[in-house]
């Protein structure tokens, strides 16, 4: 990777830039102004081989993987970029020969709000390790003009704010205006006979929508690979305004033009609404087709024939929104370059590799069918004739069995079904754990596994350890190249040599006083940015997420006031000081979430106002988390909160950051956790409640009641008592018990307080808890995205390296 020559040569371009961008001198420079100067000049650092990245995928005409993702939570790219171009500490040290300190200036830069969670924070990790591995593969997205949204905490409640994060601008894009695309909506599409006795599509009276691409330079770590990862931007067309203002409809314009610019407006527009749903299925359109147009053009340039383009193009869609890739690619294939259905069909199936994300039956995209034929007429004729001949397949195995159909159709009761339209389109289909790939094949996707089981995979997630351990966790990444040496940080496996050195007791001291160090850390930015005081020396259990029901936020809650309870009838009770960290936003229309929130803070303010257990227990939610604070949080855990449903978490990635970090795992045999538990053994983590064979029984058997619980068991009873005494939480009551409690919430209650008391009966043993902290770390390795992306790279894109 090009690097400054000296600090001297830094400090001139430095001063030159903030002349040509704010004609201002170093002085009088705000410590915004300063982050904008260095993104710009290691955005020009590494034009030269971002260019030549490009050049050498072309002239060599290398196989390319381009992964499409509906979010890519990038986090803060100033502290990355500046270690994957090994600058930090002449950048540190110039800034300090100006007057600046460079640990006040990463907090200048806004989180990109580019995406929302696990989905698009694995998109992120992944094309880093892309370019880590120097393999040739590049991201595409939507340029939103504003985040999810900026969660406030106001009395207790979630309120939503606009997440402008594009106020100052992104000084990491480049605007490729001449590379721009256009996108068509609405309008009629029909086929009519063409030349020797073919069909030729019409599609007419559409609108069209420009998509102008952004792109983000993706720096391998400390080598010369850049890749890119490409947003789009919509706007209107001059064209279509002028078509409208024609016939004088000057409300239609500027209805079209409010509708093109929605487009990338907004990530993840409200869907509980039609207008809504509608937005979104225009969203998913816009950056598959802005996207395959984009790369078809390139791919002509350079490599010729469209006919070998699977032989050097691989598609990846990274959950069902990207899924139309599929049937857009069929039209491009036939209507632009002339291929018959069979061939297109074969590049497309050949090209495509779909990622699932989810074990909910009920959480698969399905779209309207009299919406999707408004606004994708030429869209749906193709996929309309892939069911077709799909089910006409299936029919021939399965005579008279409409069932089988049923169960496998793309176009049913009168819906667009689209995990069907993926599975039957992409040569690969994967699960993201090996329990989540296991339940796809024998429940979710079992009737498509019954047919294409060659197709069916797994690649278990993985977390990128450049980010969540080297540049969030500096203390410990010291001590780790001082005990065994730094080629882990090439080659992450190696970190297995670490494991011995959990029976070293010069080593566990070393490694308590690094967790000590960035609690501390935690403890002072809390009480310096938030005005939350905690206690530094209490065990920090943490639980970082989405909020959503299945991955049970309630419980944890609820055993903290069960705690509260025990507190304050035995004020002498003796147990270790806790903190409970809670973070992460709850979906603007999901009401049991956001009052799970309320609930959560609400035991909050009654432990703080009982001198009897605010001694010793504390409860603290933190508003707005993102990547940025996840990278001050994971560091100073030391219990990872893993607690969804068995069976409901398709993998989870923050087990894996919190891994990397030492702490102990504290959950269910879900998603990943197997996988972690089978690293580290019962000796390391902490495993309660019901396995995921036992959730599946109860919803295919029954007898389960909550009720039953209820009434027998006085613990839960008492914790229950919580929500009766505010009629706020009578929604959480009525799913417990009237709804018969869909995630097990209080039949794993008993089971999760004594998985608690066995991790403070650890806890209270230093040593035994230090080896322990050890060997997640050693066994962390495992859970890097560089082994997942090797996976994804030989077993279904078929790329290989390409040095720079």
């Amino acid at each position: 990777m090009r690097t400054w020559k000296s600090k001297k040569e830094f400090k001139e371009l430095f001063v030159k830039k903030a002349e040509v961008l704010f004609e201002k001198s170093v002085k009088e420079l705000s410590h915004k102004e300063v982050y904008q100067i260095i993104a710009t000049m290691i955005k020009d650092l590494v034009t030269d081989e971002w260019i030549q990245t490009e050049k050498i995928y072309n002239h060599k005409r290398v196989r390319q993987v381009y992964y499409f993702s509906i979010e890519f939570l990038l986090g803060r790219l100033l502290n990355t970029n500046l270690l994957n171009c090994d600058m930090e500490n002449l950048c540190r040290s110039a800034l300090q020969d100006f007057g600046f300190d460079l640990e006040e200036i990463f907090p200048e830069e806004p989180d990109p709000g580019l995406g929302n969670g696990g989905l698009g924070r694995l998109a992120a990790c992944y094309i880093d390790s892309m370019a880590a591995l120097q393999l040739p593969g590049h991201g595409c997205s939507i340029r939103y003009q504003y985040g999810l949204f900026d969660q406030r905490i106001i009395d207790g409640q979630q309120v939503e704010l606009p997440d402008a994060w594009l106020r100052n601008g992104f000084p990491w894009e480049t605007k490729k205006s001449d590379k721009a695309v256009d996108v068509r909506f609405g309008g009629h599409a029909y086929m009519r006979p063409g030349k020797g006795g073919t069909l030729v599509c019409v599609h007419e009276h559409y609108n069209t929508v420009r998509a102008v691409p952004y792109d983000v330079p993706v720096l391998g770590y400390q080598n010369h690979t850049v890749n890119t990862l490409r947003l789009w931007k919509a706007e209107y067309t001059r064209e279509n305004m002028y078509g409208q203002l024609r016939y004088g409809d000057y409300r239609k314009a500027l209805q079209y033009k409010d509708q093109a610019q929605q487009i990338s407006r907004f990530l993840y527009p409200n869907d509980s609404t039609y207008e809504g749903r509608k937005l979104r299925l225009m969203q998913e359109y816009f950056f598959v087709s802005a996207g395959l147009q984009s790369i078809m053009r390139h791919y002509k340039k350079h490599y010729g024939s469209p006919k070998l383009f699977d032989r050097y193009i691989a598609l990846h869609i990274n959950d069902t929104h990207p899924a139309l890739i599929i049937p857009e690619l069929m039209r491009i294939l036939m209507d632009e370059e002339g291929l018959s259905w069979e061939d297109a069909w074969r590049i497309t199936t050949n090209s495509v590799a779909y990622t699932n994300h989810t074990i909910l039956p009920e959480a698969l995209e399905r779209w309207s069918i009299p919406m999707f034929q408004e606004l994708l007429p030429r869209i749906f004729l193709i996929v309309d004739e892939i069911n077709r001949r799909w089910l006409e397949a299936v029919q021939q195995r399965f005579p008279g069995q409409e069932d089988k159909a049923r169960e496998v159709a793309i176009l049913w009761n009168n819906q667009v079904h689209m995990a069907s339209l993926a599975v039957v389109g992409s040569h690969s289909i994967n699960g993201v754990a090996k329990l989540h790939s296991e339940i796809l094949k024998i429940n979710t996707l079992k009737p498509f596994y019954t047919w294409f089981p060659e197709r069916f995979n797994n690649k278990t997630n993985g977390v990128t350890h450049r980010r969540w351990l080297i540049e969030s966790n500096p203390q410990l990444t010291e001590l780790i190249c001082d005990t065994i040496g730094k080629d882990w940080i090439h080659a992450p496996e190696k970190l297995l040599a670490l494991e011995p050195f959990g029976n070293d007791a010069a080593f566990r001291e070393r490694l308590a006083e690094v967790k000590q160090k960035r609690k501390e850390i935690l403890a002072e930015y809390l009480h310096k940015e938030r005005n939350i005081t905690i206690n530094p020396h209490s065990i920090f259990d943490i639980q970082i997420k989405r909020m959503h029901m299945y991955k049970r936020q309630l419980l944890n809650i609820l055993h903290v006031y069960h705690l509260y309870r025990q507190l304050i009838e035995n004020p002498g009770m003796d147990i270790v000081p806790r903190t409970f960290i809670f973070g992460g936003k709850a979906a603007a229309s999901y009401g049991e979430a956001k009052i799970t929130i309320q609930l959560i803070n609400t035991v909050a303010r009654l432990i703080d106002q009982d001198y009897r257990a605010a001694r010793k227990l504390k409860v603290v939610f933190l508003e707005n988390y993102n990547v940025s604070l996840g990278q001050k949080l994971f560091p100073a855990a030391d219990v990872s909160e893993q607690i969804s449903t068995a069976s409901k978490e398709a993998s989870g990635t923050g087990n894996m950051k919190f891994m990397f970090n030492g702490a102990i795992t504290l959950g269910t045999m879900d998603g990943a956790n197997v996988e972690i538990h089978q690293e580290v053994g019962d000796e390391h983590s902490v495993i309660f409640g019901l396995r995921a064979d036992e959730v599946q029984q109860y919803y295919q058997q029954g007898g389960y009641s909550s009720w039953d619980i209820y009434n027998s068991d006085a613990d839960v009873r008492r914790a229950l008592e919580v929500m009766e005494e505010n009629p706020m939480f009578g929604q959480l009551r009525e799913a417990l018990l009237d709804r018969n409690d869909e995630f097990f919430v209080l039949k794993d209650f008993k089971s999760y307080c004594a998985a608690q008391q066995e991790i403070e009966r650890r806890y209270r043993d230093a040593d035994g808890w230090f080896r322990s902290s050890t060997v997640n770390i050693a066994h962390a390795g495992h859970f890097s995205s560089d082994r997942s992306i090797q996976e994804y790279a030989d077993d279904i894109w078929y790329l290989s390296p390409v040095k720079i």
